[in-house]
């Protein structure tokens, strides 16, 4: 039988979180590498996901895109896993899961785009400013192993990640709070796999 999960993605992209997620679920998944340009806007994989993009999964027929769903939707369905706290217990887990996906990467975008909201600006953007942001995030992480209760889970994946590429690209400063919070996370086997992907892949590319 083939897997029932088909995870579609491009070793330089986000797709990399979605990698790290599947290693923790521990279940087969068959890997579809989509590159940049006309693959990526082809009928086939625009029936997948119409903006273009990747990552995706096909799990069962059914379509997820946008990592955050992706990884909130694994550990639903892959409980086993024990990636996401129990349901009474979820407050923190969604909380930090998107904000990392909502305002933290928008801050970070724009960011990168050369894009400095003025006051007036910073009050209509829900991310307000990039300081105001980091602030926010550096006290969700300090003296936290984990930021949504006392095990890992899938908004480790996710925060984890944004934090990590962040201080390698220096889009996110290296604030103590997020150096202890990403030592505690870059070493898990999962993300060694994704990351070891990612780099054959550009040795490849000649990136490296």
């Amino acid at each position: 039988m083939s897997p029932a999960i088909t995870f579609y993605t491009n070793p330089m992209s986000r797709g990399g979180i979605v990698h790290w997620m599947l290693e923790e679920i521990g279940e087969p998944y068959d890997m579809q590498v989509i590159e940049y340009g006309p693959a990526m806007k082809s009928d086939d994989y625009l029936r997948i996901n119409p903006m273009g993009k990747v990552p995706a999964i096909v799990h069962d027929g059914r379509i997820v895109t946008e990592v955050a769903a992706i990884c909130a939707y694994l550990a639903d369905a892959f409980p086993d896993a024990n990636l996401a706290p129990p349901r009474a217990e979820r407050a923190d887990y969604y909380r930090w899961l998107f904000f990392a996906a909502g305002p933290l990467e928008a801050a970070v975008g724009a960011k990168a785009c050369g894009l400095e909201p003025t006051e007036k600006q910073q009050a209509m953007l829900g991310f307000g400013s990039l300081d105001r942001t980091l602030d926010t995030l550096a006290g969700a992480v300090r003296d936290r192993r984990y930021i949504a209760g006392e095990h890992f889970s899938a908004a480790d994946v996710y925060v984890g990640s944004q934090i990590g590429w962040g201080m390698q690209f220096g889009t996110i400063d290296e604030r103590p709070e997020f150096v202890a919070y990403w030592t505690g996370l870059k070493d898990r086997p999962g993300r060694l796999v994704a990351e070891r992907f990612m780099q054959e892949a550009m040795q490849k590319a000649g990136m490296t």
